[in-house]
């Protein structure tokens, strides 16, 4: 199973730089949050999505049941201690993105807090909410060298009480975008032009995860200039999704951000199918 998903997500870049089916980490600036929610969203609106009205069925659904994959009830978590232990087995370390990858300081974020995009476009952090057990972002870069910048990149896993509850916080990230297309990381930092779509399994070439969204853009920073190619992905399987983020530098290619976020994507869906599948 693990070395099926790894080969699946490896290479799928789809036409308009939408990386299907693999899926940042506020705090450090280095790119949109992953695992957050709009302050005071309720639901999706703007997006007119709709998919999480129904309550979460007891039986794989149509999407699990094409990925091959069913979640065991037994292995799914039920406490934060649970949910904590799954993301940092899942969370991409340095090795997962490719060679030369080194952790950035700090590596980890507070499991307790979590991204949320304010009325301002201004991202901010806060306390999980109940609907939530763990969210943890890693940070990881390939440093600068002979003249080229560092790419940084960030993974984040977080851990929902309920699939239905995981499937609001994609709705929810979706319409983040619409609302605001240009968002302030922290001073110095910012996101523009920022441009999102959403895939179910089977659709627009996502044939790894249940739902799958993607967003591009341009990072601009006061240390590093910009505009810099900027790219994320969410997907989730279960109650869990999933995120990678990266942004190119100076002499960096695009393609060389994309490559890591399709090795780091890749490793964290088949780690969580490793921690949740139902054992033959």
């Amino acid at each position: 199973m693990y070395r099926r998903r790894v080969r699946l997500c490896v290479g799928v870049l789809a036409t308009g730089l939408i990386l299907v089916g693999c899926s940042g980490g506020g705090g450090d600036g280095t790119a949109k949050p992953a695992g957050s929610g709009s302050a005071g969203s309720k639901g999706p609106t703007a997006s007119g999505d709709t998919r999480s009205g129904a309550p979460p069925s007891p039986t794989p659904s149509a999407s699990t049941a094409g990925l091959g994959f069913t979640p065991d009830p037994g292995r799914v978590p039920k406490t934060r201690a649970e949910a904590l232990r799954l993301a940092r087995a899942v969370a991409a370390t340095p090795v997962k993105w490719g060679p030369g990858f080194v952790k950035r300081s700090p590596y980890e974020s507070d499991p307790g807090f979590r991204p949320v995009l304010d009325a301002n476009c201004v991202w901010q952090r806060e306390p999980l909410p109940a609907t939530v057990l763990a969210t943890l972002t890693r940070y990881s870069e390939l440093p600068a060298e002979d003249g080229k910048g560092p790419i940084r990149v960030a993974a984040v896993v977080t851990v929902h009480r309920t699939e239905k509850d995981a499937d609001w916080e994609m709705a929810q990230t979706l319409e983040e975008s619409l609302r605001c297309p240009d968002q302030q990381l922290r001073q110095g930092e910012r996101i523009s032009d920022l441009r999102s779509q959403g895939s179910d399994f089977g659709q627009l070439g996502n044939i790894t995860s249940e739902d799958t969204l993607s967003e591009n853009g341009e990072y601009y920073s006061d240390e590093l200039g910009g505009p810099l190619y900027y790219y994320w992905v969410q997907s989730r399987l279960a109650q869990v999704t999933v995120a990678v983020v990266g942004r190119s530098a100076k002499g960096r290619s695009n393609e060389e951000v994309d490559d890591a976020l399709h090795q780091g994507a890749g490793q964290m869906l088949s780690g969580v199918e490793s921690e949740l599948e139902k054992q033959e």
